[in-house]
């Protein structure tokens, strides 16, 4: 009888060894079940709403997202089942989402009108538009869009824990309205189409008169009918702008 070789001697050592290891696999396995029963069991509503707000608390808005979308498709009659709904769109707007977050939230007060939670979801359908304010040169529609659904949420709950915050947001999007009107005020200046810039600085006047820039429009629109137009660069009369996010 031939002796085993080397090499089968240790492929030998090797399957014992592997054979082994896995068996202490699954006696671990076994063992750990046996100390905690609940390792093993599947993801209940419960602790799917407590991973997901443990990730969204810790700003881990992806991760939050994914759970709280699995809590919502496995649950959808539970108890964490508004909460999942609520949850992912915060995510969706915490992730610069702001459209996708907008609709979320008008879908959750349409389906659930009478909830505790509806005057923050209309808060936020503000803040969605309001974040998508660009600079006083670019599309003012977010500023328009803001102010309306802000106005909303403020008739349909005067009071509320949102009313001052949804207030203040209002009168920024205003300035950055009447930021917006004087841009194009001066761009009509530049080209010296003084009708035209007059027109928008009467405007700004009569609509935001208590806007930051009302003061610079009423110097430039006295100017401009004493027929002085600017002398120096029409950049400078640009005020700085920006909006408090």
């Amino acid at each position: 009888m031939k002796k085993p070789t080397q090499s089968k001697r240790f492929l030998t050592i090797a399957l014992a060894l592997l054979l082994a290891v896995s068996a202490g696999c699954a006696s671990f396995d076994k063992m750990r079940s046996f100390l905690d029963p609940g390792s093993n069991k599947p993801d209940t509503s419960e602790s799917l709403s407590q991973q997901g707000l443990d990730h969204f608390n810790h700003g881990k808005y992806e991760k939050a997202l994914e759970v709280f979308k699995k809590l919502k498709e496995r649950y959808p009659f539970s108890q964490y089942s508004l909460l999942a709904e609520l949850k992912i769109a915060d995510s969706e707007y915490y992730l610069k989402n702001y459209e996708e977050a907008r609709l979320l939230y008008r879908e959750f007060e349409e389906q659930h009108p009478s909830n505790e939670a509806v005057p923050y979801v209309m808060f936020q359908v503000g803040m969605c538009y309001y974040k998508e304010i660009d600079t006083i040169d670019r599309d003012s529609s977010g500023a328009s869009n803001a102010i309306q659904a802000f106005s909303r949420q403020l008739k349909s709950f005067p009071v509320s824990p949102y009313t001052d915050e949804a207030q203040g947001r209002i009168m920024a999007a205003k300035n950055f309205l009447a930021g917006h009107e004087f841009y194009v005020a001066t761009f009509y200046v530049k080209t010296k189409s003084y009708i035209e810039a007059m027109a928008r600085l009467e405007y700004i006047l009569a609509t935001y008169p208590n806007s930051d820039v009302a003061p610079l429009a009423n110097s430039l629109l006295t100017d401009l009918k004493a027929g002085n137009p600017p002398k120096r660069t029409i950049s400078s009369w640009l005020p700085t702008f920006s909006m408090p996010f």
